[in-house]
């Protein structure tokens, strides 16, 4: 596989730095423009296993919303966010909801809760 170099955004403190990362597929070469140490482990986990937290919303039956938002306990597989998303899509909870709420265990197999952001009361609560 030929030597490539990409820029990158490093995500993982509040600076954001651009980051010139020269690599080899998986394989890290070199890193210039990381202001801090968090640089060159975020392009080590991009290179091998990207990685984000999700954020989104799913049905709620009986609820005093009809959605109630739910979050990823640690971040999910980048490539596979869609196929979560759509799973997420056919979820149906019902009322009333607790914070941290499991809405789908070891989703996709990769062993990542989506857990309820918030509680969601009933109608008749």
């Amino acid at each position: 596989m030929p030597e490539t170099t990409d820029e990158m955004i490093c995500i993982t403190c509040p600076v954001g730095c651009t980051l010139q990362v020269t690599h080899n597929g998986e394989t890290l070469l070199h890193v210039d423009g990381n202001t801090c140490s968090r640089g060159l482990g975020y392009v080590e986990r991009e290179l091998t296993d990207p990685r984000r937290m999700v954020a989104t919303t799913v049905r709620v039956r009986g609820g005093l919303h009809p959605l109630v938002p739910v979050c990823t306990v640690e971040p999910f597989p980048k490539p596979r966010i869609f196929e979560l998303l759509g799973a997420l899509r056919h979820i149906e909870i019902e009322a009333p909801v607790k914070m941290n709420q499991v809405v789908l265990e070891d989703a996709l197999g990769t062993g990542v809760d989506v857990v309820a952001s918030r509680d969601m009361p009933g109608t008749g609560s």
